[in-house]
């Protein structure tokens, strides 16, 4: 028998790529609550961080996010990377944990605040 093992609407038919998305997506819309601004930037998930020759790093310093500030043509980017951030949890509640803390961090840092001011229950999980 040849076909999908779930329908389509079910959680289960969603691939790990979606399912991250997902929780990006879910972290992003907690946050655009207190700051509409997050509207005006562009969320990303990419499967790992790409870095030129000259840039090197090792297993602890691999980033989990980035963000890439507004330039002529180009909106305001914050990206996770999608392999390290599942390689560091075990389950979906602790991935949903780091992804929202990863984006809080990247938000932060593109709006020049702490995450604290971002997300007061940061660092709470």
């Amino acid at each position: 028998m040849r076909g999908p093992v779930a329908p389509p609407q079910v959680p289960l038919a969603a691939s790990r790529a979606e399912a991250f998305a997902d929780l990006v997506q879910d972290s992003v819309e907690r946050l655009e609550r207190r700051w509409p601004q997050l509207a005006d930037i562009d969320f990303l998930v990419l499967e790992v961080p790409q870095f030129g020759a000259e840039e090197r790093w090792n297993d602890e310093a691999v980033p989990l996010g980035g963000t890439f500030a507004a330039r002529e043509g180009h909106r305001a980017r914050v990206v996770v990377y999608r392999r390290p951030v599942e390689i560091r949890t075990k389950g979906r509640d602790e991935r949903a944990a780091l992804v929202h803390e990863v984006v809080v961090e990247q938000v932060a840092d593109l709006l020049g605040l702490t995450p604290e001011t971002v997300d007061p229950r940061y660092g709470e999980d």
